[in-house]
């Protein structure tokens, strides 16, 4: 048997096409009995509607875009989970592009088959791609900066603050010399973090070097080389503490210490940034700053539909996260010495 038609249904239930299209979209020129058996025919002949002249008359897709260059990570899980639902929730359906190739970006950016797109993106994405979206009137929401403008919103964490705000932490627990163990430079939260960081060093008297910042990338196993090679290799006096970009380079720190002979946070703390589920379950339970993942991308959501549907110019929103104190950070030990 071929594809079930709307005509198909039509006739079976006796009534005319038009009435069966306004059933399926529910409309109240149909009674609600009609309706009723109406949507039971078409379920029992397995009639999937063919949305594509919806979609032409009113130039929607009902489907939303997010590109990246990776979603690895605990922060992404939960940020795209909370996307997909929302998106559920408000009848959309979202599509993840997940590529480093700046024309494949750029195709699905302006191929319009797409009602919005949410972009986490780095330096792919520059001003002049930023230019062409607002030219194309593309609504758009950006998760790794802080911008905004008729067609382009922002939904950003405040990590300039945390940054801030946890390197006040260590330096009232008597921390002094804090390594900081940064993300790739085109990172939005890994830079801002780190402006936090040598703004709070500086406002609290304490000496910063350029060398107290390393490379963690945002990564367990290239934070854990990191460390080695520092501690191990380059044999460098140990620092009080280490403030990592985000929680599994953070948790890469601590299982490189630990290989090394060092006890977190007895000789030295570590902080990392998110408070992914593993945080509080990890040994020694990890001192971090919690972001508000699950509400960004709410957030984002429910924004997008008021800029697709009502019209509404691009604002940015910066969220705020909270410090949480457990056990891998602690009074400097060489307060004691």
């Amino acid at each position: 048997m071929g594809k079930i038609t709307i005509k198909d249904v039509a006739r079976e239930a006796g009534v005319a096409i038009s009435t069966v299209s306004n059933a399926l979209n529910n409309s109240d020129l149909v009674s609600e009995d009609t309706k009723a058996r109406i949507i039971k025919i078409a379920e029992q002949m397995n009639y999937i509607p063919n949305m594509n002249g919806k979609y032409l008359k009113s130039r929607r897709t009902n489907t939303l875009g997010f590109i990246s260059s990776s979603i690895r990570g605990q922060y992404f899980y939960v940020l795209l989970d909370a996307l997909s639902s929302e998106c559920e929730k408000m009848g959309y359906v979202i599509n993840f592009i997940i590529t480093k190739d700046k024309n494949i970006i750029m195709n699905n950016i302006l191929g319009k088959s797409f009602d919005g797109l949410f972009i986490y993106e780095g330096e792919r994405i520059g001003q002049q791609e930023l230019d062409i979206i607002e030219q194309n009137h593309i609504s758009t929401i950006l998760f790794d900066r802080n911008y905004n403008s008729n067609f382009i919103s922002s939904v950003i964490f405040d990590s300039y603050k945390t940054g801030y705000d946890v390197t006040r932490y260590l330096i009232n627990l008597g921390h002094k010399r804090i390594f900081f163990l940064e993300g790739a430079d085109d990172v939005y939260d890994s830079n801002e973090r780190k402006k936090g960081y040598m703004d709070a060093m500086k406002d609290y008297g304490i000496e910063f070097r350029e060398d107290y910042i390393v490379r963690g990338m945002f990564e367990e196993v290239f934070t854990y080389n990191t460390v080695i090679y520092l501690m191990k290799v380059k044999n460098i006096d140990a620092p009080d503490a280490f403030i990592a970009g985000n929680d599994l380079s953070a948790i890469g720190c601590i299982k490189a210490l630990h290989e090394l002979g060092y006890k977190v946070p007895d000789d030295i703390s570590v902080v990392g940034f998110d408070d992914i589920e593993i945080a509080q379950y990890f040994t020694p339970t990890l001192t971090t700053i919690r972001n508000p993942i699950q509400r960004q991308g709410i957030l984002a959501v429910d924004l997008m539909i008021k800029m697709i549907n009502n019209g509404q110019k691009g604002i940015s929103e910066s969220l705020h996260g909270k410090l949480m104190p457990r056990n891998s950070s602690g009074i400097c030990s060489k307060l004691n010495i």
